[in-house]
């Protein structure tokens, strides 16, 4: 096969449509685009993102980045290197923590990040854990349990 031997499949080109040529032709005089009205005007169509006069959608939607999230969920962060310094076998949660002086605050609901290692076996009660996390208490003989909120808590308004 050559450059030369490439052709369209058979019924894949079709001549173009010529309006505007007389009434024998099919598409005389309007073209098949009405009397009147912006569809039947000569230079259309509008342009990309003309919505008809409404204000177009990029010019509501704000101009620069870091847009607020509407409803931010709000965590309280602990990592694991935090964690190893408890006894073995203690039942770890948010307000055991606050209890323990660990964590002064609460910021939302807690979630337990991976940073650090592990040694003593913890029951640790979170609604989140990321995965380096689970698998570093779960090697170390403890256990995650996690709690679904029932609401995710606000941010306070700025």
């Amino acid at each position: 096969m050559r450059l030369v031997d490439l052709k369209p499949q058979d019924g894949a080109k079709r001549r173009r449509r010529r309006v505007g040529r007389g009434i024998s032709a099919g598409q005389g005089a309007s073209c098949g685009f009405g009397m009147r009205g912006q569809n039947s005007r000569s230079g259309r169509p509008t342009r990309p993102g003309f919505e008809g006069g409404q204000q177009p959608l990029y010019r509501r939607v704000p101009k620069l980045k870091h847009f607020p999230i509407v409803n931010p969920k709000k965590f309280t962060i602990i990592n694991i290197d935090q964690l190893s310094q408890l006894p073995a076998n203690t039942e770890v949660s948010l307000e055991s923590l606050i209890d323990a002086g660990i964590i002064t605050q609460d910021n939302g609901v807690l979630r337990v990040l991976g940073r650090g290692e592990i040694e003593v076996a913890l029951t640790v009660h979170a609604n989140s854990f990321s995965s380096g996390a689970k698998q570093k208490i779960e090697a170390a003989g403890g256990t995650c349990i996690t709690h679904v909120p029932q609401k995710w808590t606000r941010a306070p308004k700025q």
